[in-house]
């Protein structure tokens, strides 16, 4: 229900348009919760059918500027304050780490460093942000200044954890356990082949 509560949030701070919407979604939005024009649309359809948000005037061509009203101004609330986050329960990256032993330490290495690289792409897109963007005093400036340390840090931590984790692939420990994985299915690979072989001497 995240969408809903992000169009909610938006107009919380001020009444907008679909199109204004789109547009607070991609500078401030975007890296958190990306949502697409179609998305938008749709929640803000349901949001008004639901009593949630309201058409406050009309424009040219059919524009549309929509409010938050008192009951979905209560439901941020409550979103807010009384709904546990649900966080993250899958992280396809880390997931494949558990497996890496199944590659050569060489190729384990290779996809650790490919991931320290993405961190630091991550990182060097939000500090331009920071830069360039023009932080003002209403909320979601404010508040996405705070949103925008989380994911500095976080980039950062990434990739100084995947250039250490390049190091311990390395390991001697860590070459055991490849080896000894490796050479399981190697074994498995080739205990067909050496039936046939028998069978072939028969």
């Amino acid at each position: 229900m995240s969408l809903r509560h992000a169009v909610l949030g938006l107009l919380a701070e001020s009444p907008a348009s679909g199109y204004d919407l789109m547009k607070l979604f991609n500078v401030s939005l975007a890296g958190v919760w990306p949502a697409t024009q179609s998305q938008v649309y749709g929640e803000l359809t349901k949001l008004t059918t639901a009593g949630l948000v309201e058409v406050a005037a009309h424009g040219p061509r059919g524009r549309k500027e929509y409010a938050i009203t008192e009951d979905g101004l209560a439901e941020l609330r409550h979103w807010l304050t009384d709904v546990e986050p649900s966080g993250p329960q899958r992280h396809d990256g880390l997931l494949r780490v558990f497996f890496l032993g199944i590659l050569t330490p060489l190729e384990a290495q290779t996809y650790l460093l490919h991931q320290a690289e993405r961190a630091a792409r991550s990182r060097a897109k939000l500090e331009h942000l920071e830069e360039t963007a023009e932080w003002d005093e209403e909320m979601i400036s404010v508040y996405g200044r705070i949103a925008l340390e989380y994911g500095l840090r976080i980039s950062a931590m990434q990739e100084e954890w995947a250039r250490w984790a390049a190091e311990e692939v390395t390991s001697a420990k860590a070459r055991k356990a490849s080896e000894l994985a490796r050479a399981q299915h190697k074994g498995q690979d080739e205990g067909p082949q050496k039936e046939d072989r028998a069978g072939e001497g028969q």
